[in-house]
C-alpha cells in the first residue's frame, strides 16, 4: 500500500539551518537561497556565524546557522521565528530551539545526539523527549547513516563522505518546498570542476536526501510557495557588502575616477576588500595594508594625487582611522569611509550585528571636525547609498561616513539591476588649470554658494599649493594660527557641511503626515520596523514611519515631521544614539526601544511598543 503524499500551498515560509560550523550551513543555505531566488520567490537571508574562529566542535559556542524567510509576496526581513529548524546536532538544537514556532517542523540529525555530543552541548539528558514531539512536529532522520549509504562504492575516506551530509540535508528540503535540484547540480559542476569525484558525491548526497523525502513515510507533506508578482527586469540576489562593492566601481566610473581601496581586514568588512580585488580591470586598486592607519593614510594620498580614496572597516578599526580622517577634513579632500558595524566594545562581538558607532561616526575626531554620515538600510540599498556617499564626497571635498553593519553586510535580498541611463551623473571639483583671477593659485578660494574649495592635483602647473594638517589661512591656504582666522575656518567648515541639506532630497514619510505615532529608524532597522508598521495599521492603528538615510547633515524637513506626531518612536541596535541626537538637535522628547544582543529587531518587538505607546 503506496503513502498519499499532500502538497499545501503556502505564502511563505522561514527556514533556519544550524549546525557545527564545520557542518556547512552557510552553505547550505546560501544554496537554498540561489535556488529560491531562480524559483522567482522574494526573500531574505540572515546569515550567523559563530563568534569564536575555533570553538570547540559540537559546543554552543561553535553553532553556525543561516535563516531565509522567502515568499509568494513582498517580505522585509528573514523572518521572526523559524517555521522550520534543522539542527544536525544537540547544541544546534539547544541554540535554537526556543525561537522555532510551536507546531514548527524540527528536523534533527539523530546520528549526531550520542552521549558524546549531548555532553558537549551540556545537556544532562536526551532532549528528544516526548514532550518535544507534542510540541513540534519532530522527524529523527539518520542523515550521517544515510549519506554514507548513498556514496557507497565511491573512492573516498568516511571524514570526506561525511563532508556530504549538508547536502543530504539541502535535498530534503528541496522536496519539502518543492525546489528542483538543477540549480544546486550545475553549482556543484562549476564550483569543483576537475574535481570529479566531489561532483558525484556531492550529487548523490543532495539526491539521496531528496528521494528519501519523497519515498519514506517519515516525511508526508510537501509545501509550495508560488512566485512573487516583482516588477519586471534583470535581477540577482545580493548581499550588502556585494552590493556597495558594485556601488563603489559604477561610482567611480560615472565620476570617470581610479579607485582606490586602502583597508586592513577585518569582520564583518573584509569582503569589501576582497570582492574589489576582483575588479582591476574597472581601474580598481585594492591595497591591503598592514593596519588600519595606514588603510585609510594611503587612501588619503591617493585621493590628494586624483583618485576616489576609499577605505573600509568596523568599530576597532574605525577608532584606530580617527586622527588621518580629522587631516581629511582639515585639508578637505574628497574621503569614502565604510563602517560595516559589529558588536561592541573593544574586540565585542566580531560575527554580531550592532549599530553602535553612530556617535562615534558624529563626534570621535578631535577638535569641531565636521563630516557628513549616511546610512544603508537594505542589502540592495548599499548600491544606490555606496554612489550617493561618493557624489557627496566628490562634489562638496569632504569625508564621508558610510554606516553598515553585519546584518546587512552578510544577509542577501533580490536586487534589481539598474539601467544604465537610470543612475546619476557624479561631478568632482578637479581643476587642471588655474581659473583665479590672480596669479597665483589660492587651494582654499571656495564657491560662494557652497562654500567648497577646489580639488587641485599636485604637479599640475600653475596649481601648486601648501596642504597639512596645521590650520589654514582662510584663502592662501598658508599655515595660520591667527584666533581670528581659525574661528572663521571651523565656522566655514561646518557651514559647508550643514549646507548640503540644500543638495539632498526632504525626508519621506511612510504613511499620514500625522497622528500617534512616528517611528522613526536608520541603517538595517528598516525592513522589522517597515514590517511592524504595516502591521500595526492593519490593526487600526494611526502610525507612520521615516527611516533616515542623511544622519548628517539631517534633511531640512525632517523637524516639520518630528513635530507633526503625538509619540515619536526610535528603535535601534544600541542604547538609543540616533534618539540622542534628535532631542539634541530638535529639542523634542522621543521614546527609545533599545536591543544590544547581536541580534536584529522581530517585527513583534517592534509591533508591542507601538501598540502600548499607542495605547498610553
Amino acid at each position: 500500500m503506496s503513502l498519499t503524499k499532500t502538497k499545501e500551498i503556502k505564502k511563505s515560509v522561514t527556514i533556519r539551518f544550524s549546525g557545527d560550523s564545520g557542518d556547512g550551513m552557510q552553505l547550505t543555505g546560501s544554496q537554498f537561497t540561489s535556488t529560491t531566488a531562480v524559483y522567482g520567490n522574494d526573500l531574505a537571508t540572515f546569515p550567523d556565524f559563530p563568534a569564536e574562529i575555533r570553538a570547540p566542535a559540537g559546543t554552543v559556542a561553535g553553532v553556525s546557522g543561516f535563516q531565509l524567510n522567502f515568499s509568494s509576496h513582498d517580505i522585509h526581513t528573514p523572518g521572526d521565528n523559524p517555521d522550520v529548524l534543522i539542527a544536525m546536532n544537540p547544541a544546534a538544537l539547544k541554540a535554537n530551539i526556543k525561537d522555532l514556532k510551536p507546531n514548527g517542523i524540527l528536523i534533527v540529525n539523530i546520528d549526531s545526539f550520542t552521549d558524546k555530543d549531548l555532553q558537549k552541548a551540556k545537556y544532562d539528558d536526551d532532549p528528544l523527549t516526548e514532550e518535544l514531539s507534542q510540541k513540534y512536529q519532530l522527524f529523527k532522520v539518520q542523515v550521517n547513516k544515510l549519506t554514507t549509504l548513498a556514496l557507497e562504492g565511491l573512492d573516498l575516506s568516511e571524514k570526506e563522505k561525511d563532508r556530504t551530509k549538508n547536502f543530504f540535508a539541502l535535498g530534503m528540503t528541496y522536496w519539502m518546498y518543492s525546489r528542483p535540484l538543477t540549480n544546486t547540480e550545475l553549482w556543484l559542476e562549476e564550483k569543483f570542476k576537475g574535481k570529479d569525484l566531489i561532483i558525484q558525491a556531492n550529487k548523490l548526497a543532495l539526491r539521496a536526501g531528496y528521494n528519501y523525502a519523497n519515498t519514506s513515510e517519515v516525511f508526508i507533506s510537501q509545501y509550495e510557495i508560488p512566485q512573487a508578482k516583482i516588477k519586471p527586469g534583470i535581477y540577482r540576489n545580493i548581499t550588502g557588502n556585494k552590493a556597495l562593492s558594485l556601488g563603489l566601481i559604477t561610482a567611480a566610473n560615472l565620476a570617470e575616477l581610479p579607485i582606490f581601496l586602502g583597508s586592513y581586514p577585518i569582520t564583518p568588512a573584509s569582503d569589501i576588500l576582497h570582492e574589489l580585488s576582483k575588479y582591476k580591470h574597472y581601474n580598481v586598486k585594492t591595497f591591503q595594508a598592514e593596519d588600519e592607519i595606514a588603510g585609510i593614510c594611503s587612501s588619503i594620498g591617493a585621493s590628494f594625487a586624483g583618485s576616489l580614496g576609499v577605505t573600509a572597516t568596523s568599530g576597532p578599526g574605525f577608532c584606530l582611522k580617527t586622527e588621518a580622517l580629522n587631516l581629511a577634513v582639515m585639508v578637505e579632500l574628497p574621503l569614502l569611509v565604510i563602517n560595516v558595524q559589529r558588536g561592541g566594545p573593544s574586540t565585542g562581538l566580531p560575527t554580531k550585528t550592532e549599530q553602535s558607532d553612530l556617535l562615534q561616526a558624529m563626534f570621535s575626531r578631535n577638535g569641531e571636525s565636521p563630516l557628513v554620515v549616511i546610512s544603508s538600510s537594505t542589502p540592495s540599498d548599499c548600491f544606490e547609498v555606496a554612489i550617493e556617499a561618493v557624489r557627496l564626497a566628490l562634489e562638496f571635498m569632504t569625508p564621508v561616513v558610510l554606516l553598515s553593519d553585519g546584518f546587512l553586510a552578510n544577509g542577501s535580498e533580490p536586487w534589481k539591476v539598474p539601467s544604465i541611463e537610470s543612475l546619476p551623473k557624479l561631478k568632482n571639483r578637479k581643476v587642471t588649470a588655474n581659473n583665479n583671477d590672480s596669479e597665483n593659485f589660492f587651494p582654499y578660494k571656495r564657491d560662494p554658494d557652497t562654500l567648497v574649495r577646489d580639488w587641485a592635483i599636485p604637479g599640475t602647473l600653475g596649481l601648486e599649493h601648501r596642504i597639512g594638517g596645521l590650520e589654514k589661512d582662510f584663502v592662501t591656504g598658508n599655515v595660520s594660527y591667527d584666533p581670528e582666522n581659525h574661528e572663521k575656518m571651523v565656522k566655514v567648515r561646518e557651514a559647508k557641511i550643514q549646507g548640503i541639506a540644500n543638495y539632498i532630497p526632504e525626508q519621506e514619510i511612510d504613511g499620514e503626515d500625522t497622528g500617534d505615532v512616528l517611528v522613526v529608524g536608520w541603517g538595517s532597522t528598516y525592513g522589522s520596523i517597515l514590517s511592524a508598521v504595516e502591521e500595526a495599521r492593519s490593526d487600526g492603528f494611526k502610525v507612520s514611519h521615516v527611516h533616515i538615510r542623511y544622519i548628517n547633515p539631517f534633511p531640512k524637513n525632517l523637524e516639520k515631521i518630528l513635530n507633526s506626531f503625538k509619540k515619536i518612536l526610535v528603535p535601534e541596535l544600541n542604547n538609543g544614539q540616533l534618539s540622542f541626537l534628535l532631542q539634541g538637535k530638535f529639542g523634542i522628547k522621543v521614546h527609545s526601544l533599545n536591543k544590544i544582543k547581536g541580534k536584529p529587531f522581530t517585527i513583534h518587538e517592534i509591533t508591542e511598543k507601538i501598540e502600548e505607546l499607542s495605547k498610553e
